[in-house]
């Protein structure tokens, strides 16, 4: 009898000890997130890192156990036969090691191609490989296209800001690339936020490419204090090395179908000197010898904030007078957790006006939001509501529009330029009332001084409106 008693007794111990090392296994786990790489590709991602009419870059990871990395190539067919002769491109290889999150990325180049022509391509190591996917070259000369834009994805990737890239891809899903404004990601070199970015994305990436710049938090500081790049930015994307020294693929341009597209990096302008100076002189160069017809810069930090309690006048002091003097058109950026949109400091209301310099955006695609300082400068606005844009670029005119990530069209407008002048007309949805309401959650953080500041500004701003 004392026997069974005993051996019942142990049963009871040991299933309460596996139950909670089972839970604290389970909880780490959890906590971990991780998304392990495999032999088999993933986090595949099509990128511009020469002339995008005759190349095309394309990056993927796997597991440290694959060390061999091929892309295959050859002209898109409706034809499923596996005869056909393709071009075999040996990849370039670059461990990453983060905390429980070691892998080699992959990059492969392809030169030679034909402008305006279809592909289809597939990566691996000779045994695995990915699906094959498809990507269509630029042209090389002033045709119309479409692109992405879109601001902080940042938090909550797999949760909610998948559904924006997805909304994105299904309003626009033949357009040229999507072009994102920073902060991709929250915390610097914690792998599995790119692991849900990948996800969120999944095989849009792998058949349109993608324009980043990098914002604040691509960005920590080393063991000696400097300012430093994550670590995942250059082994997993693959642009152009044609910025200033030290500022490899996050300061670039190219040249896509007539546009000029420059990517300025805000956080080394604002917080390193020898940055800014260098950029400075790098983008007025860029814009001095411009054959483009249009010309859009990117940067994460905006020239005119749309979020209360922010400002970056010298962004703005080094950089809008050149926009002005070599009429640049667009200039699309985040930071701000708001939607913005405007001209000058005190940009007027009215449904058609002459254009000088560009049209400034601030967006914001993922869920973090903050509180919008409604200023002068804005012509629309927007608080707490994930979104997405579409340009669409034409020979001699550009179309914005601006959605929800359900679908509702929230600001358009139309630049012509004609004779070297330019004309904007606003195309805001009257139907549309602004959503410059703060939710509950928000409210209830602000004290009553600050609610009573929110809600002159708002009162003032709507004021404004015709």
């Amino acid at each position: 009898m004392q026997r069974c008693v005993f051996t019942y007794l142990e049963y009871i111990m040991k299933f309460i000890l596996f139950s909670l090392l089972f839970t604290v296994s389970l909880s780490a786990a959890q906590a971990q997130k991780f998304y392990p790489a495999a032999s088999v590709p993933d986090r595949i991602v099509l990128t511009f890192a020469g002339d995008p009419a005759r190349t095309q870059a394309v990056t993927w990871r796997t597991d440290t156990l694959t060390e061999k990395g091929l892309a295959m190539l050859k002209p898109a067919s409706p034809h499923p036969g596996r005869e056909d002769s393709t071009l075999l491109v040996e990849a370039t290889l670059e461990k990453l090691a983060l905390p429980g999150a070691e892998a080699f990325h992959h990059t492969a180049k392809f030169t030679g191609l034909q402008p305006s022509t279809a592909y289809m391509y597939r990566v691996g190591n000779g045994e695995q490989w990915s699906e094959w996917l498809h990507f269509t070259t630029a042209a090389d000369q002033l045709k119309p296209f479409s692109f992405i834009y879109m601001g902080d994805a940042q938090n909550d990737h797999k949760e909610l800001w998948s559904r924006a890239i997805r909304a994105a891809y299904t309003q626009a899903p033949k357009a040229a690339f999507s072009l994102h404004a920073g902060d991709l990601i929250n915390r610097t070199n914690t792998d599995h936020e790119w692991g849900e970015w990948f996800y969120a994305g999944g095989w849009i990436y792998g058949m349109m490419p993608v324009i980043a710049t990098p914002g604040n938090h691509e960005y920590y500081r080393d063991e000696q204090r400097r300012l430093t790049l994550t670590k995942n930015w250059r082994p997993q994307f693959a642009f152009p090395e044609n910025g200033p020294e030290g500022l490899e693929e996050v300061a670039y341009y190219l040249d896509y179908q007539g546009v000029r597209i420059i990517s300025i990096c805000s956080q080394a302008f604002l917080l390193n000197k020898a940055d800014s100076i260098s950029q400075v002189a790098w983008v007025e160069n860029l814009l001095r010898n411009n054959p483009a017809k249009w010309t859009i810069i990117t940067m994460h930090h905006p020239l005119y904030s749309s979020a209360g309690g922010r400002d970056n006048k010298s962004l703005r002091d080094a950089f809008q007078p050149m926009f002005d003097k070599y009429g640049v058109d667009l200039v699309l950026t985040g930071h701000d957790h708001t939607y913005g949109r405007g001209i000058a400091e005190s940009s007027p209301q009215s449904p058609r006006m002459p254009l000088k310099g560009p049209v400034y955006i601030t967006s914001v695609s993922g869920p973090k939001m903050y509180v919008p300082s409604l200023d002068k400068w804005q012509q629309r606005a927007a608080a707490n509501t994930q979104l997405y844009q579409v340009i669409d670029m034409e020979a001699d005119h550009i179309v914005y529009k601006c959605y929800t990530v359900t679908g509702t069209l929230y600001d358009a407008f139309r630049i012509d330029k004609k004779r070297g002048q330019k004309t904007l007309t606003d195309q805001q949805p009257a139907a549309v009332k602004e959503m410059v309401e703060l939710p509950p959650a928000y409210q209830q953080k602000l004290s009553a001084t600050e609610k009573q500041s929110f809600e002159q500004k708002k009162e003032t701003y709507l004021k404004r409106k015709p």
